[in-house]
Order: C-alpha cells, then sequence, then structure tokens
C-alpha cells in the first residue's frame, strides 16, 4: 500500500485518508532540491507565484508555474521541487495525505471506494493515473481545504491535551522511510476530516472533468480552424508553419492535437483535400491537366503525378478519361495553344 491517490486498492477495498502534513507557508527567493513524498501532496497558491518542476515517469522534466487560485496535485513517489524567485513572494496552503485501511465496516460507507462507486466524475479521477494535475479554483477547494485544515490542527491539540506523552521526535535516518515503515501511527482523524476529504475528492475530480471537456473544445475549435485554413489556401505553397501561425499554436502543439482528433496528420489531411480537389477539376473541367497541380498548391507538376496515382491509383490522364464528365469550359491558356 502507498499514498498513491491512483492505486487500484483504493477502489476495490474500504480505505479511509490520513493527513500527515498541513500547514500554511510563506516562501520567499527559495529554491527546493528535488524530492518525493510516500503521500499525495497539494500546494494550493493563496497570493504570489512560484514554480514546480516535476521529473516524469520517462525521466523528462516538465515545469508548470503556478498563480493565486491554482492548486497542483502531485502524486506519491513523483521527484519535484519548488522554486519561488526572488521578489515574488509565493504563500501556500499545502496538505500531504496517504490511506489507511477503514478501522470498522461502519466507516466503509465513507470510504473512497464507496464514493468511486457512487460519483462517476472520482471513479473516472481515480482510474486515470497521473504525475501531477494543476488546476483553477474558483475558491471552493480553497474553503474546504482551509476548514480541513483548521479540524485537523483542532483535533491535534485536543489529542495532546489529553495525553501527558510528548510528542515523538523522529530521527533523521528514519525520515526516508515509508509511515508505515517507521510506524507512525496516524489516530482516527475523525469524521468531520472524512467528510471534508470527501468533498475535497469531489471537487477536485469535477475540475478535472470540466478542465478535460473544456480542453476537447478548445481542441475541436482549433482543429475546425486549421481544416478551414486548409480549405481556404490549398491552392498556395502553404507548410505546417504557416497553418500553426494561422491558428495561433505551437506547430509541434498543432501537429498532436490534430492528428489525436482526426487520426491524420495535418500533412497528410492538407494532401487529402488537394487530392480531392485535384479528382473533382479533372472530372468536372477542362482545366488541361498541367494545370490542375497550380490550383491544388502542388508546384512540381511531376510531384503532382506522383501524389495523385499514389492517392488514386492512377495518373492524372488515366482518371480524367476514365470517368463520366459533367464539364465546366475555362479559358484557355495561350501558352497551351
Amino acid at each position: 500500500m502507498t499514498g498513491s491517490l491512483f492505486q487500484e486498492q483504493l477502489r476495490s477495498k474500504n480505505f479511509e485518508p490520513r493527513f500527515y502534513a498541513y500547514y500554511y507557508k510563506q516562501w520567499n527567493n527559495y529554491r527546493m532540491n528535488y524530492h518525493d513524498h510516500d503521500s499525495t501532496e497539494i500546494m494550493y497558491i493563496i497570493s504570489g507565484m512560484c514554480r514546480v518542476d516535476v521529473q516524469m515517469p520517462d525521466g523528462s522534466e516538465e515545469q508548470t508555474l503556478l498563480k493565486k487560485g491554482q492548486f497542483i496535485l502531485i502524486d506519491a513517489g513523483v521527484p519535484h521541487r519548488l522554486i519561488v524567485e526572488d521578489g515574488a513572494a509565493c504563500r501556500m496552503l499545502n496538505v500531504e495525505f496517504g490511506f489507511a485501511i477503514s478501522a470498522s465496516s461502519a466507516l466503509s460507507q465513507s470510504s473512497i471506494r464507496q464514493l468511486a462507486l457512487e460519483e462517476e466524475e472520482v471513479q473516472q479521477f481515480l482510474q486515470h493515473a497521473c504525475a501531477y494535475l494543476v488546476l483553477p479554483d474558483p475558491e471552493e477547494v480553497y474553503y474546504i481545504m482551509k476548514s480541513l485544515v483548521l479540524e485537523l490542527d483542532q483535533r491535534g491539540l485536543s489529542e495532546q491535551g489529553r495525553s501527558f506523552q510528548p510528542m515523538r521526535v523522529i530521527p533523521q535516518e528514519e525520515r526516508w522511510e515509508h509511515r508505515e515503515a517507521r510506524n507512525l501511527k496516524a489516530l482516527d482523524q475523525g469524521i468531520l476530516v472524512r467528510t471534508l476529504f470527501i468533498q475535497l475528492l469531489i471537487r477536485v475530480a469535477r475540475l478535472r472533468g470540466e478542465m478535460s471537456r473544456s480542453a476537447s473544445d478548445q481542441t475541436e475549435l482549433y482543429v475546425k480552424r486549421t481544416v478551414e485554413f486548409m480549405h481556404q489556401n490549398m491552392d498556395r505553397n502553404i507548410q505546417m508553419k504557416d497553418i500553426a501561425a494561422a491558428v495561433n499554436l505551437h506547430p509541434g502543439y498543432l501537429h498532436r492535437i490534430f492528428r489525436q482528433y482526426t487520426q491524420r496528420t495535418p500533412t497528410d489531411y492538407l494532401t487529402m483535400l488537394r487530392m480531392e480537389k485535384a479528382k473533382m477539376l479533372l472530372q468536372q473541367t477542362d482545366i488541361p491537366i498541367s494545370e490542375i497541380s497550380d490550383y491544388v498548391g502542388v508546384g512540381s507538376r511531376q510531384y503532382f503525378h506522383m501524389l495523385f496515382k499514389k492517392y488514386t491509383s492512377l495518373t492524372p490522364v488515366a482518371f480524367r478519361s476514365s470517368k463520366d464528365r459533367h464539364v465546366s469550359h475555362y479559358p484557355i491558356d495561350p501558352m497551351e495553344e
């Protein structure tokens, strides 16, 4: 059992949350070393801004800038570091949590498994693991986290007041071990803490769902604009950089989302449009074959012939001869006479 929010056991057995660290912190001119936790971590930016670098499972590094009203969720075991530039103070609310098997069957109704069964968006969220997640918040997550930390603080003071045993300081050499390995016990943190965690998890899951739907809608819009630009400019010698500039995207990003949405690369799609246009012009006009390439933006006639045969298995001459034609007559270029 780990502290990961995305482990399958959470959806098959009755587990409840255990909060291990929770605090407010003002960061100034700070650069943290890469580290990871055996728990899931949420950093909420109350004011200012900061940068979080994350080492991905494939060894690459991703950087994300966070500003007021955003939060980052980092899964257990993911190396990361916090960087706050000089003159750009950042205040945040931080919580770290793992999971423990529910102590009694009565608690199963508030378990993560039961929540996932009842809330489809939570189920979807838990099934789609990610190293980290950045989300904007209309302050709902912040208010839940504030209430959660306040309740944990108050319960901690209450427990301390009933106990005459001094709090144990964890030796440095033990701090790298998993919490269960070093026997760091967390007492039942109470029904209000569990309830607030359920609210937190539901809100995060819904925010992620909203972001995914928004991203999907945005992707569809970019793809539609790209296709429109291709239709309107296929007669020109346009390249990928021209298409990307027309829709204000980086060429690499446009290539990726276009392929995900259409199952074709932008270049393949543009070639398809050009060849379909060439078929129409060959079948329904008397435009000389030698000029068709100019109408579809393929500058080289030899290259046009090669593309057309690859696309239709026929040469332009053979294609025109094989079809019943409804011809629109165009003026003959004097150079063709």
